[in-house]
């Protein structure tokens, strides 16, 4: 319910954002130089929502896993409020179990890539609503496997820190794969958090930037590169 929320919110933003109406009429600066893909709302919309290995397989993973109770006990407790130490905790392990998992999928054969990653990378100029649009193994390798092996990480967090976990991951990874700048990109690039157009530079040129909500992996692993690198040859200046 809290994932479902904060998409909601984050799709109407997106469309305010994406058509204007909160910058008087100006359309905002897309991330590659060709331009952002052309695209009716209405359709990005129901693709991004209808996608089996997207919302479908993480709400089957959400349902089973809380009704079969194989979290771990603390995550059934009511009791408090947020955790922020844990919520913070829960976002960085993923990530970086997240980083793993993703290199590994370009590197451990070129069958398995072909399989699982391969259909997410066929969008070289992403929109926002290709963020789940790929494979299911690449939903269970990359997403399912690093949240359940969070969990059992991080054992004390309560179903409020769960669900506010939850929330801002899945709507993250779901900005950073915007065709369009944020108004909080910049801020997020000094401190290391992942943006659209670091994301972008991954779907552009496969071998970099395998972090989603965080660069830290890469920066710590010599794979992250700066947008700002590719302008303005393949991105617009000061993405």
């Amino acid at each position: 319910l809290a994932v479902a929320v904060g998409q909601a919110f984050v799709l109407l933003y997106f469309y305010l954002h994406k058509y204007g109406y909160l910058s008087l009429g100006k359309t905002p600066r897309s991330i590659q130089s060709k331009g952002a893909r052309d695209y009716l709302f209405d359709e990005g919309l129901t693709t991004h929502l209808s996608q089996p290995e997207g919302f479908v397989l993480l709400a089957l993973y959400l349902s089973l896993t809380w009704m079969l109770r194989l979290m771990p006990e603390s995550y059934y407790s009511f009791e408090g409020g947020i955790q922020f130490r844990e919520t913070f905790a829960s976002l960085v392990i993923q990530d970086g179990l997240q980083y793993i998992m993703h290199r590994l999928e370009h590197v451990v054969s070129p069958e398995f890539y072909q399989r699982s990653h391969k259909p997410h990378h066929r969008f070289t100029n992403p929109r926002l609503f290709d963020a789940f649009n790929g494979s299911l193994a690449d939903t269970i390798c990359m997403i399912l496997i690093p949240l359940y092996s969070t969990a059992l990480l991080v054992r004390t967090c309560n179903v409020w820190s769960y669900m506010a976990f939850g929330s801002l991951y899945a709507n993250w990874l779901t900005l950073i794969h915007s065709e369009y700048v944020f108004p909080w990109d910049g801020i997020f690039r000094r401190l290391g958090f992942g943006t659209p157009a670091d994301h972008h530079v991954h779907h552009k040129f496969f071998k970099f930037n395998y972090g989603h909500l965080f660069m830290w992996f890469d920066q710590l692993g010599g794979t992250y590169r700066n947008p700002r690198d590719f302008a303005p040859r393949a991105f617009n200046e000061n993405v």
